[in-house]
């Protein structure tokens, strides 16, 4: 998608623990009344949403939001017999919210902006070596499976590294805040880096101080 032709106000789409990023497909199963009327809406205007993470310490009914999420296409969609629509969204550039609009409608909207995230726009193959990540896929593959997490490992040790990782981001069992610290992270080197950083709190915080072999 061109800049030009990117979104000034979006419907959001709250999704706690969960992120998507530029060039990543994720299946959505929507059911909630409000979501199938922003689905509605987005089916028949230009397909985009955005989502967003609500904050974790959110007591009040309408959760206050990450100002950073990621606008979403809808490439597919299927109306099932019970109501549900079942979709798949394919990320394409992560923005910031600038202020939520004031609507009449179920679902919210906000005014946001992509001047942080340009670059998502042109994706580049970063130069990285698959030995870089060497260690850290040790340290996700233990993760995961002490999480009950099945990953087909080798299936991504197929792909690009940006898109490896950022599979890796969106499947891991991280919290909502290190998840966001994610989808933060302006580039492939700063995400792989991070994702070290939060696999070493694990290792002594989960793994009872083992050593990873």
């Amino acid at each position: 998608m061109k800049k030009e032709n990117l979104p000034k106000n979006i419907p959001i789409f709250p999704l706690s623990n969960f992120i998507i990023f530029p060039y990543t497909t994720v299946p959505l199963n929507i059911f909630e009344p409000r979501y199938i009327e922003m689905i509605n809406y987005s089916m028949k205007t230009n397909k985009l949403i955005g989502l967003v993470q609500p904050k974790k310490e959110n007591v009040n009914s309408i959760p206050e939001l990450h100002k950073t999420g990621c606008l979403g296409k809808i490439t597919n969609f299927k109306n099932l017999l019970d109501g549900r629509y079942l979709i798949e969204l394919s990320g394409i550039s992560r923005f910031k919210i600038v202020k939520e609009i004031e609507n009449n409608k179920s679902y919210r909207e906000c005014e946001i902006n992509f001047e942080d995230y340009e670059d998502d726009l042109s994706l580049k193959n970063e130069e990285m070596k698959f030995s870089d990540l060497e260690l850290i896929f040790k340290d996700l593959k233990l993760l995961f499976e002490k999480k009950g997490y099945i990953i087909n490992w080798k299936s991504l040790e197929k792909q690009n590294l940006n898109e490896t990782i950022n599979a890796l981001a969106m499947a891991s069992p991280f919290s909502l805040e290190e998840k966001q610290i994610l989808l933060e992270s302006k580039n492939l080197e700063i995400r792989k880096n991070k994702i070290a950083e939060i696999l070493n709190t694990y290792n002594y915080d989960n793994f009872d101080n083992t050593t990873i072999q």
